[in-house]
């Protein structure tokens, strides 16, 4: 049975903005089913067209790109409550692919609906816009990563990030969430090679600031891991949730 918008456990996250009755309405009726995935499954691929767009219900995926000598840059982490498929959508086609990393539940919406949200619900298309501003701006955080940022702080960064985001979501206990990557995910985010991102992890680990195996990160001190990677530690601003 799919999730009513009304009982969406999202909802209890202090990350996300207060939904009025008259947006879970409008929800309800722009949600036309869940569906459920396994690990290792494409959401959706570089080229398509697809006439559905997601929200990450539970679960996590990539965003990644693929170049044409088969390496891959990946672009970003998909959490519970992120909106897939808005490139699709607005564009005609994807950009770049999207992938469950673990297994994922997925609110499913008719892309259809996307004028009508815009126009007969103007602040719901305003929190599209805001999520397209916010990964815009995520994107040029990654870029100064990878461009200026060592490896130690590059990593420390990504995992401030991942870890700030997991306690939002309620994801982190005893200062641990799972964390159902690969490695070889963080170095083709951040731009290094499989051997650089498992000794700069190490070098973490050996410094008691975090600690990442079997699927499982547990960070010891967040603003000095913040601290580490040259960054400012501030809480996440609310996101509206689609």
């Amino acid at each position: 049975m799919a999730t009513a918008c009304e009982h969406c456990p999202l909802r209890r996250s202090k990350l996300f903005v207060e939904h009025s009755p008259d947006d879970t309405r409008f929800m309800e009726r722009f949600k036309v089913g869940e569906l459920t995935i396994n690990p290792g499954t494409p959401v959706l691929m570089e080229g398509s067209n697809s006439p559905q767009l997601f929200t990450a219900l539970r679960g996590m995926g990539l965003r990644y790109k693929m170049l044409q000598n088969g390496r891959r840059q990946v672009l970003n982490l998909v959490f519970p409550g992120d909106f897939i498929g808005l490139q699709a959508g607005v564009m005609g086609e994807m950009q770049h692919s999207v992938e469950a990393s673990s297994a994922m539940t997925l609110c499913v919406f008719d892309r259809a609906g996307l004028w009508n949200l815009f126009r007969s619900q103007p602040e719901r298309a305003f929190n599209l816009t805001w999520l397209a501003a916010v990964e815009e701006h995520f994107l040029g955080e990654s870029l100064a990563t990878v461009g200026q940022r060592g490896a130690m702080e590059a990593m420390a960064w990504a995992l401030t990030k991942i870890m700030q985001r997991g306690e939002a979501l309620g994801m982190v206990e005893n200062r641990a969430m799972p964390l159902p990557y690969r490695q070889q995910d963080l170095a083709d985010a951040l731009g290094l090679s499989l051997v650089h991102t498992n000794k700069t992890l190490a070098k973490l680990r050996d410094r008691q600031l975090a600690n990442w195996r079997d699927g499982l990160l547990i960070v010891n001190d967040l603003k000095e891991l913040a601290k580490l990677a040259e960054m400012d530690f501030a809480p996440l601003p609310k996101r509206p949730l689609m």
